[in-house]
Formats: C-alpha cells, structure tokens, sequence
C-alpha cells in the first residue's frame, strides 16, 4: 500500500511538473531570474505596431484581436511586443492616473498572450512630450511605471518590462540615464521579478550604445536596441521621412559589403553586451513595403540569421501595417517574410 501511495506521488508530481515546464505562462511570478534564461522566451518575436501606441485606439487603422495572437502563435513566434502609448490615456496633472479603459485594453492582450502561449513586452513608446519637455514630464514617466508595476507585478515572468522606447531630443543620453535609474528604482519598490529591457538615447540604434549605463544593482536586465540600416533602403518611400521618396528603387541584394555592414555593426553589440554579462534583444528591425518584396525578404532573413548567430532574441516590426509581415485585409501571411522570419 505504501508502495501504491508513493507511485502516485511521484507520478503527479513529474506529470505537474513537465506540463508547468511546457507553457512558458505558467513560470514564476516572484524570486530570482535569470535574464539569459529570460531572452530565450523573446527569441522569435514580432511588434504589434499601430495599435496601442496610437493617439487614439483605432486611429492608425490597427485595431487588436483574439485572432491576431493566434496566428502570431501557430506561426511559430514565441511572443509579441506591444507598444503602449500610456502618455495618451493618462491625466494631464497628478496623480496621472491610467485610464481604466486603456489598462483593462493591456490586461486583455496580455491575457490573450497566456491563451496562445506567447511572452510579450509591454513598453513606454511614444511619449512624445518626454522627448521635448523631459523635466516637465518626468513625473508623470514615474507615475506610469508605478501603475505598471502595481498592476502586472503578479503575472508570471513571461511578461516583460520595457522602460522606454527610443529616447531622443531632448531627452539626451545623459539625461535619459537619469531618469532610467529613477524608472528603475520605483518598479524595483514594487516587482522585483519581473525581467527589464532597456535601450539607448538617439533613438534606440546603437549609436549611443557606449553612453548607456545601467546601474549596476540591476541584474536582471535584457539589452535592447533597434536595427534599420541601411536606413535608405529600409525606409524608402516611407510618408513620415523627408527625401524618402529619392530612395524609392534601392535594393538590398546581400553582397559582401551589405553583409559585412550589418556583421560589423552586429559584433560591436556582441561584445559591448558580453564586456556588461548582458544578453540582447534586437527590438525592432524591417523594411518598409515600398521596397521589392525580394530585397525585403532577403534582408529580413540576414537579419534573423545573424541576430539568432550572436544569440540575439529579436522582434520583427510589425505584425500588420506598412511593414507588416501579415495582410490583414486578405487574412494572409505575406510569405515571403514569413519564410524569411520562420524558415520552414
């Protein structure tokens, strides 16, 4: 009888135990954790751009939806980046609070992430007051990482926390390691678990990669930066870029010098990142959809290539829009980047 008591012990406990292990939702929502071990959960990612960082919800035409996560999923992503405009849905003077209607949006699509098996980054992204008045705002920057913190501290460390997308103007390399530190310790008060991501000033490339610092109480940290070189070809024809219409007809063919161009720029991170024990997240990377659907495909597979070579984890940009790899018009996946991003 013994016996018979002590095998069924075991057996569920190993069965516990392996499907805990099998669902990267189901990890630890407190103690230690490792940042490498961490990265690996991002390690084929794609943005859900236009959403959640509009001015307004639908204004860019991206509206979320349960289905979207699925796709994202069965494709063979292991998460999402959600770009949240938390400025937008704040109140102007203190306490600053989040709109309800906005948080629950943020709780829903986390919680669609838990359903279909992906982890997901929730960031800062265009607070575009921040860039141009940081004094003024840093406050209310505060404010909106308190409430981050507060709300999400219990989800499982599948989540993660991106302080603040590509901080530029005003808000200069010196400056933003400031307020970064300040970020830090007011989540740090609140969630000690959760897994930070953090990137540059001059907006998010690696430019300003030598000027970042990083407090050195903070170990549980994932290396961010964004990646559109060459930026000409990248972002040809793209409405928001001054000249981007002279570029319009630039290939990216994958020659030695191309290629060489991004594996120099690629090892620099490398070794910058591993002089600080830090793993690395290429954040954002595409071609905009007036480049040839061949140079794009080529480019973006370079790209993954080389970023899962150096053991980047990476986040293609975007699911749906102009540089998006889905049609959500047609319900398709262009196939081209799909094959490129998740080679069969």
């Amino acid at each position: 009888m013994r016996y018979i008591i002590f095998l069924w012990i075991f057996l569920l406990f190993n069965c516990s135990e392996s499907s805990t292990g099998s669902n990267k939702n189901d990890l630890q929502t407190s103690g230690k954790v490792d940042p490498f071990e961490q990265n690996t959960l991002l390690q084929r990612s794609i943005n859900l751009g236009n959403a959640l960082e509009a001015p307004g919800l639908g204004e860019w035409g991206v509206v979320l939806k349960e289905e979207y996560f699925k796709i994202i999923s069965d494709a063979g992503f292991s998460a999402v980046r959600i770009p949240c405009r938390w400025s937008a849905y704040t109140t102007s003077s203190a306490p600053f609070k989040i709109r309800s209607d906005f948080m629950n949006l943020v709780k829903w699509s986390l919680d669609q992430c838990q359903k279909y098996d992906l982890a997901v980054v929730i960031n800062v992204h265009h607070f575009e007051e921040i860039f141009s008045t940081p004094a003024q705002q840093k406050e209310k920057f505060l404010a909106i990482w308190k409430q981050i913190a507060t709300e999400f501290k219990n989800r499982p460390t599948s989540v993660f926390y991106e302080i603040l997308n590509e901080p530029h103007d005003n808000l200069t390399a010196e400056l933003w390691n400031e307020y970064l530190q300040d970020a830090i310790e007011v989540v740090r008060a609140i969630d000690t678990t959760h897994t930070l991501i953090i990137g540059t000033a001059e907006w998010g490339g690696i430019s300003a990669m030598q000027k970042l610092e990083i407090p050195e109480t903070e170990d549980n940290v994932i290396f961010t930066f964004h990646y559109y070189n060459p930026f000409q070809f990248t972002h040809q024809g793209a409405e928001w870029v001054d000249g981007a219409d002279e570029w319009l007809g630039t290939q990216w063919v994958g020659s030695t010098s191309e290629i060489n161009a991004v594996r120099s720029e690629f090892n620099n991170v490398k070794a910058w990142a591993e002089q600080r024990n830090l793993p690395v997240y290429v954040g954002e990377f595409g071609a905009y959809n007036k480049a040839d659907i061949n140079s794009r495909a080529r480019w973006t597979n370079f790209i993954v290539s080389e970023a899962e070579a150096d053991g980047f984890s990476w986040a293609y940009w975007e699911f749906i829009a102009g540089f998006g790899a889905y049609n959500g018009t047609e319900n398709n996946w262009n196939e081209p980047l799909l094959n490129a991003l998740i080679p069969d």
